[in-house]
C-alpha cells in the first residue's frame, strides 16, 4: 500500500462547487422519505438477438445469457471480473498474483492482448515469456478462475496506437473493412487463436468470452456496425468460438446487437480531460435508470448518443467500472477506497449483471524492441501517460501491493459471489423522486432490485471530493406485490460518506431477514450450521428484523431484542466490536454474525481442500492461499496473527505458532526474525532550471492545451540524480523489499546502471502527492549490480497541470522538489500449512 505524504486531503465544499454552478443546490432535508414502487411484475427474460458461441463443455456445464442476466449451469450468475494485463507483470509471478485476485473474490479474469507487444516488428511473433498468453490462461484455469480476452485489434489501454503496431497504423487505413488491414488483423486472430486452442469453453477450458475492438465509433463506408460484424466473423474463421462476444458501448459506439452484447463502465475521475480544476461529479456516484451511460463515459471522442434502443433486449453487463485511474502528465488524481468502492454498489443497483473493474491489478509496460510503448501527445494520443509504470492506483498495484481499495471491494466480491444467483434476476425500481443529475445533492440516492417478494435496497451519500449533506429522518418505503416494507422500521440519520445494500425479505436458512441495516457480504456452511456474515456500515446504527417471535438460542452482550407486530428486532448496541444472534438448534442452526467494517474486510475465504471443506480466515496481513497452503504478507512488521474457523485442521508452519481458542475462531500468532535493510541515496548531480513546457495540438472535445510530458533530453538536462544500492538477497522469511521513494517534484525516472544517464529505464513517476513505491522483487533483478539511479525532474516554477494533492502554494512547491527521503521496506512472509 503507498504511503501518502501528509498533505490535506482536497475536499470540495458543497458551497464552494455551488458557487461555480458545479452542482445543485441543497433542499433542505425534506427528501430524506424515499418511496420505491417496486409492485409491477417482474418481466420474464427473453432470449439475446446476437448469435454467440457453443455454450456447453464436453463436461455438461453450460453457460448462456438472456436479456437480464448470464446463466451458469442453469442458475443465474453475477459474477465478478477483473482485469490484469499479462504482458504488463513478469510471468514468474503471475501465479501469485492470480491467486491473490482469487482471494479477493474475482471470478474472471480480463486482459488485453495488445498486438503491439506481440507483434512489434512486421511478421515477427513473441508469445513467450512475459507475453506468453496460453501459460497465463492455464495458470488462470489451474486455479478455478474463467478469462476473458480483449482482442482488439485496437484495444486501448493506454498503449500506443491502441495497441495498433506502428507498422500496421504506416501501412495504410485502420479500425474499419480495408482488405490489407483485415488481412493483417485475420493473422493476428489466427495467433491468438492458435495460442487460445484447448483453452475455450467449448474445450473444457476456461475462456468464456472474447471482446472485439474498444471504444469503437468509427462511421463511414466499411465502417460502423459493419466492421464489428466482419471482425467477429474473422475471430470465429479463426477459432475463436465462445459463449460470449462483446464490444464496449460507450463512447457513441457502434453496436451491433446482432453480433455481440454491449458491456459499460465508468470511472470515479477523468485524467485525460484537460480542465484545470475540479470537475463536476461524475456520473459513476448516481443510479442510472434511464440509460446505461452518461458523463465521462458516454461524450468522450463521440457523440455520446446512447439510447436504449442501442442495447435494447441486452444485460447490462460491465467491463470497465474504474478500479482505479491512471495518471496522465496534465491531471493527477490521488484516489481513496471510498472513491472506488462507492461505485459498485451504485453499478449494481443500476441493474449492472456483471461487475467488471479495470483495472484490478496493476502493471508495467515491456521492453519494446524498437522504442518504448508508451502512448503521448506525440504518438496521437490526446494526453501522456508515463512510459513504464500503468499502476493505476488499482486494488493490486504495479508490484502487487494489496491496497486498502482491494479489502474495501473485497466486500462487495464476496457478497455478489454468495448472493449473486438471488440478486441477478431482480428488476430495477426507481425512486418517485430521483436527483435531476449527479450534481443534484439534494435528493437522496437510492435504487432497488426487487422481484415479487424480495429485494435488495442501494443508498449512497457519497461523491468523490464533495462533502455530502446528512439525511435526517432517513426510511425507504418499499411497496412489493403484497405488501410495503419501511427499511428501518424508523427513520434514521444516514451520515455523508455511508454507502451500502439492505436486504428485504431475504430467506436465511429458513428464516425472513425482512431488513438489515448491516450489509451481507458471506454465507459459510459448516457442520450443518449456516452462518450469514454482515459488516456494519459505519455510523449507521445496525438492526436486523427478522419475522417471528420465536426467542434466539443465544445472543451476544451487545445486542439488544425487541419483538413488535410480530417481528423480533435485533439491534447492535456495540458498534465496534463483533456480535452474534443463533436462531434454531445446533446443526441446522443459522448464525447472524454482524462486524464492523474494518474487521469485515479482514475476512477472507480460504480455497481449500481439506476434508472437502473451505474455511473462512480472519487477518490483517494480506493474504492468499492455494489449496491448503496460506500465505501471510505483512509490510515492515515481522509479527502475524491470524484467526481460523471452519472444520478442525492441524496448522503447521516453520516458525511456531501460538494456538488459543476463542469462540467461533481459533487464534494463531507468529514471530519472524526482524531484518532490516539501510539506503543512503547519494546526489551525484544537481538539478538544472527548467525551460518553458511544451504544449500539444488541441482536440476537439475538450478546452485548452495539454503540456507535453518531459522526454529522455529533458532528464538528461535538467532531473537531478541519485545513485541507490539495494540489496540483491532477501532472507527467506522476506517476500519481497519495497523501495520507498519520498520526494516532490514533476516526473521520477528510476534507471537501472551506474553510468550517470543510468542504462535502462526501469519505471516511472508522476508525482501526484503519495510516496512513489517500487518492489525490489521485481525490478530489483533488472538492477544492474543492486545498483540503480534515480532522476527528479523539479517542477516548474509555474505550472499548469493539476496536481490534487499538492501543496496548495504552487511556487514552494517547486523550490521544495527534490528527494526527501528513501526507506527500504521488508515484505514479510508466513506460510501456513492446513492438514488433516
Amino acid at each position: 500500500m503507498h504511503t501518502a505524504l501528509r498533505f490535506r486531503p482536497v475536499r470540495f465544499s458543497a458551497c464552494l462547487l455551488l458557487g461555480m454552478g458545479l452542482i445543485s443546490p441543497l433542499r433542505g432535508q425534506e427528501a430524506s422519505a424515499v418511496f420505491i414502487d417496486a409492485s409491477a411484475p417482474v418481466a420474464a427474460p427473453k432470449p439475446v438477438e446476437a448469435q454467440l458461441g457453443t455454450a456447453k463443455r464436453p463436461d455438461g456445464e453450460t453457460l448462456t445469457v438472456n436479456s437480464q442476466y448470464l446463466v451458469l449451469n442453469g442458475k443465474p450468475w453475477l459474477p465478478v471480473m477483473g482485469e490484469f494485463h499479462y504482458s504488463r507483470y513478469p510471468e514468474q509471478e503471475w501465479e501469485t498474483e492470480i491467486l491473490k485476485m482469487k482471494a479477493a473474490g474475482v471470478q474472471i479474469v480480463a486482459t488485453y492482448i495488445f498486438w503491439i507487444h506481440h507483434e512489434e516488428v512486421e511478421g515477427q511473433f513473441d508469445w513467450s515469456g512475459q507475453r506468453d498468453l496460453r501459460h497465463f490462461v492455464d495458470l488462470c484455469a489451474k486455479h478455478g478462475l474463467y478469462v476473458y480476452p480483449r482482442i482488439g485489434p485496437w484495444a486501448h489501454g493506454e498503449v500506443r496506437n491502441g495497441g495498433l503496431p506502428d507498422w500496421v497504423v504506416k501501412n495504410g487505413p485502420t479500425r474499419r473493412n480495408d482488405p490489407a488491414y483485415l488481412a493483417e488483423v485475420q493473422t493476428l486472430y489466427s495467433q491468438i487463436g492458435e495460442q487460445l486452442k484447448g483453452t475455450l469453453w467449448k474445450d473444457g477450458g476456461p475462456v468464456i468470452g472474447i471482446q472485439l475492438e474498444n471504444e469503437y465509433h468509427e462511421t463511414g463506408p466499411g465502417a460502423g456496425a459493419e466492421h464489428i460484424e466482419k471482425l467477429k466473423q474473422l475471430a470465429v474463421a479463426a477459432g475463436l468460438d465462445v459463449p460470449l462476444y462483446t464490444i464496449t458501448g460507450w463512447d457513441g459506439a457502434a453496436v451491433p446487437l446482432g453480433a455481440a452484447l454491449p458491456v459499460f463502465g465508468g470511472y470515479p475521475a477523468a485524467p485525460w480531460s484537460r480542465e484545470p480544476g475540479p470537475m463536476r461529479p461524475s456520473e459513476v456516484y448516481a443510479f442510472r435508470f434511464a440509460n446505461r451511460v452518461a458523463g465521462n463515459m458516454g461524450t468522450i471522442g463521440g457523440s455520446g448518443q446512447n439510447a436504449s434502443a442501442a442495447y435494447r433486449g441486452t444485460p447490462f453487463l460491465t467491463a470497465e467500472v474504474g478500479g482505479g485511474i491512471e495518471d496522465t502528465y496534465f491531471r493527477r488524481p490521488v484516489l481513496t477506497a471510498d472513491d472506488i468502492a462507492a461505485m459498485a454498489p451504485v453499478m449494481i443497483g443500476s441493474g449492472a449483471n456483471l461487475l467488471g473493474f479495470y483495472m484490478f491489478h496493476g502493471g508495467r509496460n515491456p521492453e519494446g524492441r524498437l522504442s518504448t510503448l508508451q502512448e503521448s501527445q506525440l504518438t496521437g494520443y490526446p494526453t501522456d501517460v508515463p512510459v513504464k509504470s500503468y499502476d493505476f492506483q488499482a486494488p493490486l498495484g504495479e508490484f502487487g501491493e494489496e491496497r486498502e481499495s482491494l479489502k474495501r471491494l473485497k466486500l462487495m466480491n464476496y457478497f455478489l459471489n454468495d448472493f449473486g444467483s438471488q440478486l441477478a434476476p431482480m428488476q430495477v425500481y426507481s425512486p418517485s423522486q430521483q436527483p435531476s443529475s449527479p450534481s443534484d445533492l439534494a435528493v437522496p440516492r437510492v435504487a432497488a432490485r426487487a422481484d415479487a417478494e424480495h429485494a435488495f435496497v442501494f443508498f449512497n451519500n457519497y461523491v468523490r471530493n464533495l462533502a455530502m449533506p446528512p439525511r435526517a429522518d432517513f426510511q425507504v418505503h418499499l411497496k412489493l406485490g403484497r405488501e410495503t416494507v419501511n427499511i428501518p422500521s424508523r427513520p434514521i440519520e444516514v451520515p455523508p460518506g455511508a454507502y451500502g445494500i439492505w436486504p428485504v425479505n431475504m430467506d436465511i436458512g429458513g428464516y425472513k431477514l425482512v431488513y438489515s441495516t448491516a450489509q451481507p457480504f458471506k454465507l459459510f456452511r459448516s457442520k450443518g450450521d449456516s452462518y450469514y456474515f454482515f459488516f456494519g456500515i459505519p455510523d449507521i446504527a445496525s438492526e436486523l428484523a427478522v419475522a417471528g417471535t420465536q426467542k434466539p438460542s443465544s445472543v451476544s452482550n451487545g445486542v439488544s431484542t425487541n419483538v413488535r407486530d410480530g417481528v423480533t428486532y435485533f439491534k447492535l448496541t456495540e458498534t465496534a466490536q463483533r456480535e452474534e444472534i443463533t436462531l434454531g438448534e445446533a446443526g441446522h442452526s443459522v448464525h447472524l454474525i454482524v462486524m464492523p467494517r474494518a474487521e469485515a474486510e479482514n475476512l477472507w475465504n480460504v480455497d481449500g481442500n481439506l476434508n472437502g471443506s473451505n474455511h473462512l480466515l480472519l487477518t490483517a496481513a494480506q493474504f492468499y492461499s492455494d489449496n491448503d497452503r496460506l500465505y501471510f504478507h505483512s509490510d515492515g512488521n515481522p509479527d502475524f496473527a491470524f484467526s481460523l474457523f471452519g472444520e478442525p485442521a492441524h496448522v503447521e508452519a516453520k516458525s511456531p505458532l501460538k494456538r488459543e481458542e476463542a469462540g467461533l475462531f481459533t487464534n494463531y500468532s507468529a514471530h519472524l526474525e526482524p531484518v532490516s535493510f539501510h539506503v543512503d541515496p547519494v546526489l551525484i548531480k544537481q538539478a538544472g532550471m527548467r525551460g518553458p513546457l511544451q504544449y500539444g495540438p488541441p482536440v476537439s472535445w475538450s478546452k485548452g492545451l495539454a503540456p507535453i510530458a518531459p522526454n529522455d533530453e529533458d532528464f538528461k538536462k535538467t532531473a537531478a540524480v541519485w545513485q541507490i544500492k539495494v540489496p540483491t538477497h532477501c532472507p527467506e522469511d522476506v517476500s519481497n523489499v519495497f523501495l520507498k521513494i519520498d520526494y516532490r517534484g514533476d516526473v521520477a525516472r528510476l534507471y537501472s546502471g551506474d553510468r550517470l544517464s543510468g542504462d535502462r529505464l526501469l519505471d516511472d513517476n508522476f508525482w501526484n502527492g503519495n510516496v512513489w513505491q517500487l518492489g525490489l522483487k521485481e525490478i530489483g533483478a533488472e538492477a544492474a549490480g543492486g545498483t540503480l539511479q534515480l532522476s527528479i525532474l523539479p517542477l516548474p516554477a509555474s505550472y499548469p497541470m493539476y496536481l490534487e494533492r499538492a501543496a496548495t502554494n504552487p511556487s514552494a512547491a517547486a523550490n521544495a522538489s527534490g528527494l526527501k527521503g528513501a526507506t527500504l521496506v521488508p515484505q514479510y512472509q508466513l506460510v501456513v500449512d492446513l492438514k488433516k
